[in-house]
């Protein structure tokens, strides 16, 4: 039993340049942690790219909505002149213009998400070569599992980038 402010021996010691290299990569770990700026990234962009995506949602569904309201009212027009049933088309269209106006602002909150979206994949790619990580076997998590069979199934899969095009007959026939 050893007393109280004595180590006891070790039957095997670590050779200091073994605990140098430890110490040396712990070093590089704390840099590589410091760097990722974790803080940052869930307080600041991870947030904001959530709100800016929030935004584009909406902006996207009431521009289609103001859009679609004024092409249903278009086709409801009725006059007794021609030159009355252009000014009212004219006024449709011009309210089909001011709403097609969201693709600027959307596409300017989309660039800022994919920029945020960048700063993350950067940091991320530095942090794993700075303490020299690759990547694993993943645990099975049956949730996931679970979600992706259903979107096989119900083909949520959304739009491919790049990818073979449905047409439009095929998209068709699904609702009919």
């Amino acid at each position: 039993m050893a007393r109280a402010g004595k180590v006891p021996a070790m039957s095997q010691t670590v050779p200091v340049t073994e605990l140098l290299e430890i110490a040396e990569y712990i070093t590089k770990l704390k840099k590589g942690i410091s760097a990722l700026r974790a803080q940052e990234l869930t307080r600041d962009r991870i947030p904001m790219a959530h709100d800016e995506l929030g935004s584009v949602v909406a902006a996207t569904a009431s521009a289609t909505n103001r859009i679609m309201e004024s092409a249903e009212s278009m086709l409801s027009i009725e006059a007794r002149t021609l030159d009355e049933y252009r000014t009212k088309v004219e006024a449709h269209i011009g309210d089909i213009f001011e709403a097609c106006t969201f693709q600027d602002i959307t596409g300017q909150r989309i660039s800022k998400v994919v920029e945020a979206l960048g700063q993350l994949e950067k940091r991320l790619s530095q942090f794993s070569t700075v303490v020299n990580v690759r990547d694993g076997e993943v645990e099975y998590d049956p949730e996931e599992a679970r979600r992706k069979a259903r979107a096989e199934s119900l083909m949520l899969n959304g739009p491919q980038l790049k990818g073979p095009e449905t047409p439009q007959d095929a998209i068709d026939a699904l609702f009919s």
